[in-house]
């Protein structure tokens, strides 16, 4: 397969072209999936309707993800992190707490190991390393901007249309195309879920003391309020809200928006100003009937959505993508056929397992925590108090959390970085 990136229409160039597998979508998800196939011998052309100039030259955006401990590893071994991680914020504690209760739930790296627990990665520095990494790669091509107008799945391959009038075939075909994936809804692959009463509103701050690498969760009656430690002095917040809240709030002028801002955050980290503008998404969770069809797999949001409440949206990608590549690269090195249906089960047994159990946990604490019940409001500040002082079970939730045990399956060897 010949090139490194193919942009614009199709003239001067072949207008059939041939991979293992076509992944569509090449955000930060995708782009990783393609990463460790590439790595791994597996030819991969990526289809992404974005511009990659957008991602190389665009100031930040104000969005960034937690990447938990072992999906930090698979960044490393796939030769993504060593693009970015200088750029990282470690998170070295975590704070839980509910509305202006005394008691709270604290968790420190040391508790678990001597790693930190995570990092926060802004996601236009993410997509950056990604597209460097695929460009050191010789089995990937990205394909972009374009658009796949129609795919064919039978029982030897895939064709797929593109909007530039070029043909991709492969064997597999991934969709990582997003929440409202266009890939997922032509195979007739339907969702269930439902909208939360509340939105996000995603904004980044830059405040006068260090935080010291904590990341707060702090449950109020609207719904969690997330500061995410970033480099220096700033931090990204995760403003969860009642939905007919967030017109108005976006809406204010920055002055009475600070105000309802540091009504909320506090003073203990000082003055703050805003970096960048705000954003606001709405808030739901949303899960595909199923993983897989014929010839074609989904991942990251395509397959699965969850409240941002955990922090874990990116990470569950990330998970698919451990277990994806470890499958192909398996089926690749005995001579298999990557897209037969026995290795696509295997994966969707594994990845929606383990999804549903994390979908039903920040399902929970939302519907728990989002409202101000004085019974319930005793009940949660005292459990987080008793799980603070029951050491064994505290050390497992964070080690869930952290990625590092309790997968379904195993944990996959790209998850404790280790190689395939």
């Amino acid at each position: 397969m010949a090139g490194k990136a193919s942009t614009g229409g199709a003239s001067g160039m072949d207008t059939t072209l041939t991979a293992d597998v076509l992944v569509i979508g090449g955000g930060l998800v995708g782009g990783t999936l393609a990463c460790g196939l590439a790595q791994h011998g597996i030819s991969v052309l990526i289809a992404e309707r974005e511009d990659p100039a957008d991602w190389m030259n665009n100031a930040y955006d104000g969005r960034a993800s937690a990447v938990a401990l072992g999906c930090q590893k698979v960044l490393e071994a796939l030769g993504i992190w060593r693009h970015m991680g200088s750029a990282c914020q470690p998170i070295e504690d975590i704070r839980i707490a509910d509305s202006d209760a005394p008691l709270f739930m604290h968790y420190h790296r040391h508790e678990a190991g001597n790693e930190p627990m995570g990092y926060m990665a802004e996601n236009q520095i993410t997509r950056r390393a990604i597209q460097n990494r695929l460009s050191e790669l010789d089995h990937a091509t990205l394909l972009a901007p374009v658009e796949v107008t129609a795919l064919d799945r039978g029982p030897a391959g895939v064709t797929a249309t593109l909007a530039d009038g070029r043909t991709v075939r492969a064997r597999l075909a991934v969709a990582a195309d997003g929440r409202r994936s266009p890939t997922r809804a032509a195979a007739g692959i339907r969702t269930h879920g439902w909208d939360y009463d509340q939105g996000a509103i995603v904004l980044t701050v830059e405040h006068e003391l260090p935080h010291g690498g904590t990341a707060i969760e702090h449950f109020l009656p609207g719904g969690p309020f997330a500061t995410l430690p970033l480099t220096g002095n700033r931090s990204s917040i995760v403003w969860s809200e009642r939905k007919d809240w967030i017109p108005d709030l976006m809406a204010l002028p920055e002055d009475r928006f600070k105000a309802e801002f540091m009504a909320r955050f506090g003073d203990h980290f000082g003055d703050v100003r805003f970096v960048g503008p705000r954003f606001s998404y709405p808030l739901s969770l949303q899960v595909a009937e199923r993983y897989t069809d014929q010839r074609l797999a989904l991942v990251g949001d395509a397959a699965h959505g969850m409240h941002p409440v955990a922090g874990q949206g990116m990470n569950y990608g990330l998970r698919d993508v451990a277990v994806l590549v470890e499958a192909l690269v398996r089926a690749q090195r005995l001579g298999l056929d990557l897209g037969a249906a026995d290795i696509l089960r295997r994966y969707e047994r594994l990845r929606s397992v383990d999804n549903a159990i994390m979908l039903a946990a920040t399902d929970g604490i939302v519907r728990l925590f989002s409202n101000d019940i004085g019974p319930l409001r005793l009940a949660r500040t005292a459990g987080l108090a008793v799980v603070d002082r029951l050491g064994p079970i505290k050390k497992l939730f964070m080690r869930h959390a952290m990625g590092t045990v309790g997968i379904v399956g195993g944990v996959p060897r790209l998850m404790q970085g280790r190689a395939l």
